[in-house]
């Protein structure tokens, strides 16, 4: 046997972790079918079957049809948000790490037809452009150990919550408003937050950053964040009795000098660290609490005389928080993206073929679960030190200047 295959122990307890992945959630379910069969589908979702459709999952159940797994996911009685309180108290229990990173970032889930609940032409980053898709807002938890899916919500646009007999016809809750991708982002933090789950930082790209109610919101709760903004979507600053509308490109035209710029690594990638030259602009004074918000500005070794190549981020951290760490947290924004290639190609993320409200929640919950059961599972095996013991890791910000903890 060969130091990579498992061994029968380990096979065994794996097995067993699963088990007890399933009791966890075994109250949830009313009935003794749909529990035993919540547990066939998510050993078909950790199966290396090719695709994870009812037919395929039925197949791998020794299931004759794809009736038992199709009502499990549209009228068996059951709540997919509280095996959601399940999977992430099971992360807590397992992963939690008070310097971990919440990242919120979305992806699309490739459709054909209008039926299906959210569907539409829109842009998704799956396919590079205007595609007819779903799409759904993600929040990662990133620790030393592992980072995993933890909060899901689909993206209804308003061509959907304008349209009620379309919205009762998918199945979607009655009343339900229009919310942004930043409103949805924002009603998950929380609910992180509610479950007690600790996170010294947030990230996300510009469709977060460029939101200024959820920066805000951040804010008043002291919650640390680097988030990437648009050169061209500015920021309001203190000026005087007012503030001053300012762009991220001419505060850091005028505002940097070339010394000022700092070679740093934002993590490894897949050809070494990611190395590029990195700077920091304070924006305003440090507030009353100790935390100050600035620009981290980042400039490709490939292009350093391209003003257009620069990437903007906006931080809010304690004063004194070293910019290594800083450009740390951006780099851990790239996690999620992993998250969704190994939700879509290990678990059947975007394998669903449902149209109901429900039916996504429910497939895309199990779906997570079992993710977070595989980064449990591969956590134990890299033997890491328990969170909070470890040593300081090069590009993970597990902490901040001890004076300005919040």
């Amino acid at each position: 046997m060969s130091a990579e295959e498992p061994t029968l122990g380990e096979v065994a307890e794996w097995a067993e972790e699963l088990e007890r992945v399933h009791a966890r959630i075994g109250l949830r379910f009313a009935r003794a079918e749909p529990r035993r069969r919540a547990l066939a589908y998510l050993h078909g979702l950790l199966s290396p079957i090719e695709r994870k459709n009812g037919w395929q999952l039925a197949e791998e159940a020794g299931e004759r049809t794809p009736d038992g797994m199709q009502r499990l996911l549209s009228s068996a009685d059951w709540d997919a948000d509280a095996v959601h309180d399940d999977l992430v108290a099971y992360v807590h229990q397992h992963l939690a790490d008070p310097g971990a990173i919440l990242v919120v970032d979305e992806t699309g889930f490739l459709k054909k037809g209008t039926k299906s609940a959210g569907v539409q032409r829109q842009y998704t980053g799956t396919a590079g452009k205007r595609e007819n898709c779903q799409i759904g807002v993600f929040v990662t938890y990133a620790t030393p150990q592992a980072h995993m899916l933890v909060d899901r919500e689909l993206y209804l646009p308003q061509s959907w919550t304008n349209d009620p007999a379309r919205c009762r016809e998918a199945g979607i809750p009655a009343g339900k408003a229009f919310a942004t991708k930043p409103e949805l982002a924002r009603a998950m933090l929380e609910r992180v937050h509610a479950a007690g789950l600790p996170a010294a930082w947030v990230t996300g790209d510009t469709v977060y950053g460029g939101s200024g109610p959820l920066r805000t919101w951040l804010e008043e709760r002291r919650q640390p964040y680097v988030l990437a903004i648009a050169a061209n979507d500015g920021v309001d600053l203190p000026y005087g009795d007012t503030t001053m509308h300012v762009l991220p490109e001419e505060k850091a035209l005028y505002a940097l000098d070339p010394e000022e710029w700092e070679r740093l690594s934002a993590g490894e990638g897949a050809k070494g660290p990611r190395l590029a030259d990195w700077a920091f602009v304070p924006l305003a004074p440090p507030g009353p609490a100790g935390f100050e918000q600035a620009l981290l500005v980042r400039r490709p070794l490939e292009a350093p005389d391209d003003p257009k190549a620069l990437t903007y981020y906006l931080t809010f951290a304690p004063v004194g928080t070293p910019i290594e760490v800083l450009v740390a947290v951006a780099g851990q924004r790239w996690n999620v993206e992993e998250d969704f290639e190994h939700a879509k190609g290990e678990v059947g993320l975007d394998h669903y073929e449902v149209r109901q409200w429900i039916g996504w929640y429910r497939h895309i919950t199990l779906a997570m679960l079992a993710l977070a059961y595989l980064a449990v599972v591969r956590a134990r095996l890299r033997q890491a030190p328990p969170a909070g013991k470890g040593a300081w890791r090069p590009n993970w910000p597990l902490s901040w200047p001890a004076s300005c903890s919040p």
